[in-house]
């Protein structure tokens, strides 16, 4: 039911304006915050009865939500008014370490080099590509900046060409919900067709008759899940290749490396399955590989007269395996690379004569070259103590160059190409950092912290040279620990804003991730949740004791899952932290988790578990961050949600904030900021996505008193 606001908040909405508009410096103390509407909704499971009073939040078309979000945010910049020309300060400084008239490493495929770039002042890329030799003519195939004309928010999320070269198929998405359309672009003649897909995953892969484009389409929770065939002018309705309905699996279809197949792919956090069909022929049914099955997961790349599969069958840390192509199934899997219990097999590259394998080893990113011809390896060779590596755009089959990503916390990311026989490794580009950036400057390391379960979780940390451990540096943590995601040390020209004003930069490798192998994120799910927030709190501590940080002076962030994180660390260890910062948050996960109609929900029961089931139920809610809100002291706390949020609905971090605001016993900064116009990702553009990061890192120097 729709209840109005009382009168006196709309009043304090006025007074916010009048006061934003009067006053220069405006303290938090001398500015009354939104108060939201209580009204009590009893949500009862397993005879337990929680009482959600903010529960009507969950509206996003009623006006009276609307005007608490807005007023909330009218609160938080009135409150960091103070603060506005400091914000502009780091914006630029930011957007002026860029360099602005970039441009991709060109990458070779079926014919072209492509690449995209950026030119001066523009927010968007262009995508372009050249015949033959990258000294022919350009040819522009999407200038994004043109395309955003009318939009706040634009995003171009995949894009196919077809095999014959002349049309490229692209998905847009105008409302930051992940809901793509497709367009269809002749590159021969600049002609944007009619054909318009709608509601899709954004990914796009043609077959190779030049005519069928598959694509996926969500249903209303947002899950990829039905697999469709269009077929250019035939003017025939597209037909439906394949549902998934299986409402925990969600679905996707690419093309092999080799061309040769199409692959459609689904996948559950547990298993996955995938169906195949010779890309020559669109029309004809596709055949599933290996039948999925409880607890396995497998990927698969095809080369020459076989598959290679990536799998944990048998092989908790994955190993590979091959197979003929006309004996797909388990059964004949051969063994290429057996499971070792130290070693994460991450990934692997195909080419005609080599394998490429990406692996993690004590928690660093290691490559294994293989070359199949006179079957001996060797590892790449790095010299940082803490790095991470990521494969590149690999497309060619039958070349000597393999194509990889460095970064560091010091090195900014930087493309090489590595000739698989010799061994040499060519640098052809390095991210270009403006001004006077040295990395001689900074220094990081590894430390180790010990788990109340004596367990040793690392920690990635950097700062600038010349840093004296004296217990009185402010400090920026964060982490995230969830799905398997490996918080890996990668460089950031943002954090420079921080390090260069006397800040240590840290990254917990807390269990959720994968840095040490499979098991660590087994031990970091489920009912083993609570690990990552103890890992996390433990970090913390480490960096106090050994004189990196003082309580009065440690901050931490996390986004989305790593939200979660933030919110149980606080309700646990709240005393340890100056501020924290928590971006677009998963903060209600009962409620969340009880609503199969929400984005995501059904597919991560095996992440989170299912709380229909009473064990589940009782774990998730003895550390759910609103469930468990005591009134008690916090830190300072900039909470970031984004109106159109598919991955976290806004209404969570807004709930939370609302019964923070009524039952803290502090009088701490509380502020919540909801992007009104975005989603899960923040702002579309290269550069206004900063305008967030400097107002949090306002945010923070603002509680150290640093002010320029």
């Amino acid at each position: 039911m729709k209840k109005q606001l009382p009168l006196i908040n709309l009043i304090l909405i006025l007074l916010i304006l009048m006061m934003n508009n009067s006053c220069n410096q405006p303290q938090s103390n001398q500015i009354i915050a939104p108060v939201a509407d209580k009204i009590k909704k009893e949500l009862t499971i397993h005879d337990d009865t929680r009482i959600d009073n903010y529960f009507w939040l969950n509206d996003r078309e009623n006006k009276d939500v609307i005007a608490y979000l807005e007023a909330e945010n009218e609160y938080t910049h009135a409150v960091l008014k103070h603060t506005e020309v400091f914000q502009d300060k780091i914006f630029n400084e930011m957007v002026s370490r860029i360099k602005q008239d970039d441009q991709s490493v060109p990458y070779r495929l079926n014919g072209y080099y492509y690449y995209s770039r950026y030119e001066e002042g523009k927010e968007y890329p262009i995508y372009c590509r050249k015949k033959g030799s990258l000294e022919e003519k350009e040819e522009i195939m999407l200038n994004v900046n043109e395309m955003t004309k009318g939009f706040s928010y634009y995003h171009v999320g995949g894009w196919d060409v077809s095999p014959d070269n002349k049309l490229i198929a692209y998905s847009v998405d105008t409302l930051s919900r992940r809901k793509y359309t497709i367009h269809i672009k002749n590159l021969e003649t600049g002609e944007d067709y009619e054909d318009r897909i709608k509601n899709t995953s954004g990914g796009v892969t043609w077959a190779n008759d030049n005519k069928t484009l598959f694509y996926v389409t969500k249903d209303e929770s947002l899950r990829p899940c039905f697999i469709y065939s269009h077929k250019m002018e035939s003017g025939a309705e597209d037909i439906l290749v394949f549902h998934e309905k299986d409402a925990t699996y969600s679905s996707g279809i690419y093309k092999s490396k080799s061309q040769k197949y199409l692959m459609i792919m689904s996948r559950s956090t547990l298993s996955t399955e995938y169906q195949i069909l010779d890309a020559d022929t669109p029309e004809g049914d596709f055949k599933v590989f290996h039948p999925r099955e409880e607890d396995l997961l497998y990927s698969v790349e095809h080369t020459d007269n076989k598959f290679y599969i990536r799998t944990n069958f048998e092989a908790k840390n994955f190993r590979l395996m091959e197979t003929p192509v006309s004996k797909t199934e388990k059964v004949n899997w051969a063994e290429v690379i057996p499971h070792r219990k130290d070693v994460l097999l991450k990934g692997f590259e195909v080419f005609n004569n080599f394998l490429v394998l990406g692996e993690k080893i004590k928690g660093l990113d290691q490559l294994r070259v293989i070359n199949l011809e006179i079957n001996e390896d060797y590892y790449v060779p790095f010299d940082e103590q803490t790095y991470s590596i990521d494969f590149s755009r690999n497309y060619e089959m039958d070349t000597d160059l393999f194509r990889f990503e460095y970064s560091s916390l010091t090195t900014p990311n930087s493309v090489f190409d590595i000739n698989m026989v010799t061994q040499e490794k060519v640098l052809l580009k390095q991210d270009e950092v403006i001004g006077d950036f040295s990395p001689d400057n900074y220094q990081s390391e590894r430390l180790y912290a010990t788990a109340p379960d004596g367990v040793q979780v690392p920690i990635s940390i950097v700062y600038r040279k010349g840093l004296e451990k004296n217990g009185n540096n402010p400090l920026w943590i964060q982490g995230y620990g969830s799905y398997g995601y490996s918080s890996d040390p990668y460089f950031s020209s943002v954090r420079l804003s921080l390090m260069d004003r006397g800040f240590i930069v840290a990254i917990a490798h807390v269990r959720g991730g994968q840095e040490l192998g499979r098991q660590w994120y087994e031990d970091g799910k489920l009912l083993n949740k609570k690990n990552t927030f103890t890992d996390f709190i433990a970090c913390t501590e480490q960096l106090i004791d050994e004189n990196y940080t003082n309580p009065k002076k440690c901050f931490a962030w996390g986004g989305s899952a790593g939200g979660l994180l933030m919110g149980a660390v606080m309700n646990l260890r709240p005393d340890l932290y100056k501020g924290i910062i928590a971006a677009v948050p998963f903060v209600d996960v009962i409620t969340t988790m009880l609503d199969e109609s929400i984005p995501l929900t059904t597919g991560e029961f095996d992440e989170w578990g299912n709380p229909n089931e009473k064990e589940y139920y009782d774990y998730m809610l003895s550390y759910s961050p609103y469930d468990n809100v005591e009134a008690k002291d916090y830190p300072a706390l900039l909470v970031t949600t984004g109106l159109h949020d598919s991955q976290v609905q806004y209404w969570e971090p807004a709930k939370w904030v609302a019964k923070l605001r009524d039952v803290k016993t502090d009088e701490n900064q509380l502020l919540l900021l909801t992007q009104m116009d975005y989603g899960h990702g923040g702002a579309s553009g290269r550069f206004e996505r900063y305008k967030e990061k400097a107002l949090e890192y306002a945010f923070v120097f603002d509680l150290v008193g640093i002010s320029e």
